[in-house]
């Protein structure tokens, strides 16, 4: 049966690649929630199976990173063992589930012929000038003892741990994200994700239009260089803030209150910085800028509100015109002048208009111009009189992707004193992780790595001369941006997959995954796809790697809190699977609600799946030795059975499919009609994707030949599949005055007509007026009466 579930290169049929997240074995097994997302896809996978179509539908590993390497720290193990002994767990427990994956696609992020190509790339992207090495400030995680992203950090706190995050200046490896920003938002008009997923993308990456304007300082020969997305507003710009990173604030550090007061902001996260309810805070500067505009000297402030990371680290003010720079010049009684007249009255001494309505005052030639028309004539200015151009900014940072742990892909780097920073000859990889008997993270900032000097110091392979290696890792997310490539080609030892096969399989057909990866995994991963595409790695001609997303829901537990091994309300499959059986489980999963909603875990309710399971394998049983043919009713029912069924697998509606079978059930239970084998094969191949394992059993009672799983999905007659009619409940005013029965597509004008026949109805309306009728196709009519 195995080789039923393994895919097949360039095959004739046509192709489905379905995707799940691959998991972190980072804890002593898989959970419910886990079994909840892998079923919905295994469910799909074998419908497609069943449909005759070539599916390839893959697992592995993202062991890799801090979860992995937290858990061996816990338990006082080194991270190999555990990554080797959690792995055969959950390969176990995903075979008990009935997961139908190609195991001989498997991949490991920690196997060094993975990491090969993972750190293949990086060095791609670090001689097409993508990657670099500079000292920067930033998050630290003072409990886990490693940087952070700024993606990492969820309200100023360690998205891993909890514990509040602190500024730190440490050396750092880039990747310069922002030069894919606007390719990121285009190439999502490629593919057919929800507008939910589509929205955090573009929202995340944060384009704005605008300006850069440089202000000359005064007494000096240097100029400030400001983005802004008002340039209509720079006559009203009466002083200017810089980051505390800022390169012009290290040359006055000298100044005691401004040495102080940057000290203090290392303590604040970016998101504590850029909180806007928080009361502004700054220091003077001392030095002063020349408005390109009006001519006069404005003072130059420091505050840490200004992110270094936002555009050039400085910014112009417009107090009248925007509530954080009005905050600010209130506290520290700097000018405010207003450059909008708004539409209604306003009093500037009260508050900001950050509005774009209205006309254009104290603004030299701009006046009386709308702020729109201002833009555009306040940016040919600029750019005519040589202090300004158009630009863009983006709320997407360049990707910080150092992390001082142990448990990564080492960094294929060199550093030699005569020729800098060095790649490592490709021939050569992978720079393979030593194996350490201390992997414990380092107060220093240091990777654990650059303790062990007989791993560290070698050749430059440029010179010859000494060098040292790279000691930082790549972050968690380094393995999984390119992983589903992998799996088109896994033992490929020549290339991280071969063309033809990858133009085979991209795109990903349907990738199944949580609410919380649909921004910066799938912003990380299209970025390093839209790179490999630009190298001519990938097809040229298959623009994105994904074709749909679907989001999958959370199942909380019997507290109603989300699962987690911390709050000890984890529901473990294997318990489960050991009481009721892997199909119950399976069952119960998709039944508890929409495969998108968050669902609170009921043990009582799996019960009521296991009747449906226990009743239809029974009626199989009972029914199995029967002959002759089965009766219209019969055949009609398991129709529109095959029909919805379907339609709901199609569309990831698994709970009212499982709902749909219950009622296939009890109907031809109630009937008593006639069945025969086709009825019953019909049955079992529609249970078989949601119940693998009864579903073969009951197949092999009916003496069909080969795997249910191998089988067609069954063909349906239209004409019996159609509804021949529907109850309606009729209510007044919410309350069930009786049922009608109609066919599907009758006008609303004749159910109300055949409702009004009802005696419960005109008794329930006798004396009363109706005010409207709402009519939900083809499920309750309502008349709502005074």
């Amino acid at each position: 049966m195995e080789k039923i579930y393994q895919a097949v290169d360039s095959s004739a049929k046509e192709k489905a690649y379905i995707l799940v997240e691959f998991p972190y074995p980072s804890g002593s097994g898989l959970h419910t929630g886990h079994a909840f997302s892998f079923t919905g896809g295994d469910i799909y996978a074998r419908y497609l199976r069943m449909q005759g179509k070539n599916v390839l539908f893959p697992i592995g590993w993202d062991a890799f990173g801090l979860p992995t390497e937290n858990y061996a720290i816990r338990t006082g193990r080194k991270p190999q063992d555990v990554t080797r002994d959690n792995t055969e767990t959950y390969h176990r427990q995903m075979e008990r589930l009935g997961l139908s994956f190609d195991w001989t696609r498997e991949i490991n992020t920690t196997d060094p012929e993975f990491y090969r190509w993972t750190q293949w790339i990086f060095i791609k992207l670090y001689e097409k000038g993508l990657t670099f090495k500079q000292e920067m400030p930033i998050n630290w995680c003072p409990k886990d003892r490693v940087g952070l992203a700024n993606e990492e950090v969820i309200n100023g706190r360690c998205e891993r741990c909890g514990t509040e995050t602190v500024r730190r200046l440490i050396s750092q490896w880039v990747v310069k994200i922002t030069d894919y920003a606007d390719q990121l938002i285009e190439g999502l008009e490629h593919t057919d994700f929800i507008d939910k997923v589509k929205v955090s993308q573009v929202n995340w990456i944060g384009r704005s239009e605008g300006a850069r304007i440089r202000f000359p300082l005064k007494g000096r020969q240097e100029s400030i260089e400001v983005f802004t997305t008002r340039p209509d507003t720079l006559w009203g710009a009466t002083f200017m803030v810089l980051a505390p990173e800022h390169p012009l604030v290290a040359g006055l550090m000298d100044n005691p209150a401004i040495a102080a007061y940057v000290e203090r902001t290392t303590k604040k996260s970016d998101m504590e910085r850029s909180e806007l309810a928080l009361e502004k805070d700054g220091v003077n500067s001392g030095l002063a800028v020349i408005n390109p505009a009006t001519g006069a000297d404005i003072p130059v402030w420091i505050s840490d509100f200004v992110l270094a990371t936002y555009g050039s680290g400085a910014i112009m003010s417009v107090p009248a015109h925007d509530e954080r720079d009005y905050a600010f010049a209130r506290k520290f009684d700097l000018p405010i002048v207003p450059v909008v007249q708004p539409p209604e009255e306003w009093d500037f001494g009260q508050a900001a208009y950050s509005g774009k309505a209205g006309f254009m005052i104290n603004s030299g030639f701009i006046n009386g111009m709308t702020p729109e028309e201002a833009f555009a004539a306040t940016l040919r200015w600029l750019e005519e009189k040589g202090l300004g151009s158009a630009a863009a900014s983006y709320h997407l940072r360049d990707w910080i992707f150092s992390r001082q742990h142990y448990w990564g892909e080492p960094i294929p780097m060199v550093c030699c004193q005569q020729c800098g920073w060095v790649p490592v000859p490709e021939d050569q990889l992978p720079v393979r992780l030593p194996v350490v008997e201390k992997y414990q993270p380092t107060d220093t900032g240091e990777s654990p790595l650059a303790n062990i000097t007989e791993w560290v110091e070698t050749n430059c392979p440029r010179c010859g001369g000494p060098a040292r290696r790279e000691t930082d890792t790549m972050p968690n997310w380094a393995g999984s941006d390119w992983y589903f490539l992998r799996y088109t080609d896994p033992h490929n030892d020549h290339a991280l997959a071969d063309l033809s096969k990858m133009r085979y399989w991209l795109p990903v057909d349907v990738y199944i995954g949580g609410d919380e990866h649909n921004t910066l995994h799938l912003l990380y991963s299209r970025f390093i796809y839209l790179f490999l595409r630009d190298l001519g790695v990938v097809p040229p001609e298959i623009p994105e790697p994904y074709k749909k997303r679907y989001s999958h829901g959370v199942i909380l537990g019997p507290d109603g809190a989300r699962m987690s091994k911390a709050r000890g309300n984890v529901v473990t499959p294997d318990e489960l699977v050991e009481r009721y059986g892997a199909d119950v489980l399976r069952l119960h999963l998709m039944f508890m609600g929409p495969f998108d909603s968050t669902l609170a875990w009921n043990e009582r309710a799996l019960l009521g799946v296991k009747r449906f399971l226990d009743r239809l394998t029974a009626f199989v049983n009972e029914n199995a030795g029967q002959g002759g043919k089965a009766d219209r009713q019969a055949q009609a029912i398991a129709a529109r059975l095959v029909k919805a069924v379907g339609e709901d697998i199609e569309v990831f509606k698994f709970n009212t499919a499982v709902a749909k079978q219950m009622e296939a059930l009890n109907s031809l239970l109630d009937s008593g009609c006639a069945i025969d084998h086709a009825t019953l094969r019909t049955l079992v191949q529609v249970l078989a994707p949601f119940a693998p394992f009864k579903a073969e059993e009951c197949w092999q009672k009916l003496g069909a030949a080969g795997s249910v799983h191998a089988s067609r999905w069954p063909a349906y007659d239209p004409t019996l599949a159609a509804v021949e009619k529907v109850k309606i409940a009729v209510q007044v005013n919410g309350k069930l005055r009786g049922l009608i029965e109609v066919k599907p597509d009758e006008s609303e004008e004749m159910i109300v007509e055949q409702a009004r026949a009802l005696e419960a109805l005109a008794r329930a309306l006798s004396g009363r007026t109706v005010k409207k009728t709402i009519y939900v196709k083809g499920r309750t009519l309502n008349f709502v009466v005074g």
